[in-house]
């Protein structure tokens, strides 16, 4: 009896909480509009400002097709702004929705791919290709084409589902989450040790660049590029969107889920490829970019005040490219030539976040200790 009351409590207290009047629907819904917003907002501003700062009804002209009164306005934004801001915009919403999937899947709050060693996974990955190739950053294997940068992406990406399959593997074996995140840091460490072997065996400029690659940036992703990271993380997006309702089945537990006829390990293999997809390809060309996946889920949980994915899994793409938007804009210091590291930014942006979670989880312990 106890326990069914301890597992009836838990239910209670991780189920999805959708909003009972039609009133309340419409206003998350509304929210949701006003996030799609900010974003078009944001968007115009990272193009606009820079060193040279542009107006905005000469941003709308060039992105209508016309012409700048300048022509190295024009330039500066379909050449170096544009993609910049596009790139943004799909990291942030990759890496939001992927550390959503895996606090769902690992009902941590503290979980994303960086902490469970995917991104370190996709860093030897990258590693193996770019120390191998040489080249990297704003010209990542140019000399191999639209294929180099399949191959990276490629590797990135399978680095990144190996690491995230032997944590699985570990899932299964283990019955604690704290267990397990300490195994998935253990994973990360080892995959950070190989690329620390293979950095000190290597040529120093290529030292040079991969340690430049693994600041994180936003702005070395050229249109050529943008032809492959575009399809491949819109497909990721679409995938999770068609596992909002396993994702939601999963909130309340394995047990739960297959009793509501849930395929739980399709579902759970779904939730690491698309995982590995995301992060991986955002990895690869980005480089290992902090913080977001873990941050940004808990801001769009704090906004919607919801636990339903039919409404977090939209949110989360609209709110990762938001904040990913600001935190590039912050990077480039707008009115000087200096550019500080995009993985500095993050961690200014999402350290408080993580810390937030930290104290309310306490805080919600004590209310629990101090009634019982």
């Amino acid at each position: 009896m106890v326990q069914r009351t301890l597992m009836a409590a838990n239910a209670a207290a991780t189920a999805p909480r959708s909003p009972n009047r039609r009133g309340g629907l419409r206003l998350r819904w509304g929210m949701l509009g006003g996030l799609g917003i900010a974003l078009v907002a944001m968007f115009l501003l990272s193009v606009a400002l820079g060193s040279v700062n542009i107006p905005l009804n000469e941003i709308v002209r060039v992105l209508l097709g016309g012409e700048a009164s300048r022509d190295s306005w024009t330039n500066v934004i379909l050449v170096v702004r544009l993609p910049k801001a596009l790139t943004a915009a799909l990291a942030g919403a990759a890496l939001g929705v992927s550390g959503l999937m895996m606090q769902t899947l690992f009902r941590n709050p503290l979980a994303d791919p960086f902490v469970l060693g995917i991104n370190s996974g996709a860093s030897l990955g990258a590693a193996l290709v770019v120390l191998g190739t040489g080249t990297v950053g704003g010209t990542l294997l140019a000399g191999f084409g639209l294929g180099g940068d399949f191959l990276l992406a490629f590797s990135a990406a399978a680095g990144a589902g190996a690491v995230m399959m032997i944590v699985l593997l570990v899932a299964r074996r283990v019955q604690s989450s704290v267990t397990l995140l300490v195994m998935g840091l253990m994973f990360g460490y080892l995959t950070s040790a190989l690329v620390s072997l293979l950095l000190y065996f290597n040529l120093p400029e290529r030292v040079q660049a991969f340690t430049n690659w693994s600041f994180g940036s936003f702005g070395g992703v050229t249109w050529g590029q943008m032809q492959v990271m575009l399809p491949v993380i819109g497909i990721g997006l679409l995938l999770a969107l068609v596992l909002v309702k396993p994702l939601n089945a999963l909130l309340l537990g394995e047990v739960y889920a297959r009793s509501m006829g849930l395929n739980v390990r399709r579902a759970r293999i779904g939730i690491v490829l698309t995982t590995a997809l995301l992060a991986g390809t955002v990895t690869a060309f980005c480089g290992p970019v902090a913080f977001l996946g873990l941050a940004v889920p808990h801001l769009t949980r704090g906004l919607f005040n919801t636990s339903d994915h039919r409404l977090l899994v939209p949110g989360t793409i609209l709110m990762g490219a938001l904040v990913a938007l600001i935190a590039s804009l912050i990077a480039g210091m707008p009115g000087s030539r200096m550019v500080l590291p995009l993985n500095a930014v993050t961690a200014l942006l999402g350290a408080p976040v993580v810390m937030w979670v930290i104290l309310r989880q306490q805080q919600r312990q004590n209310v629990f200790g101090g009634g019982a």
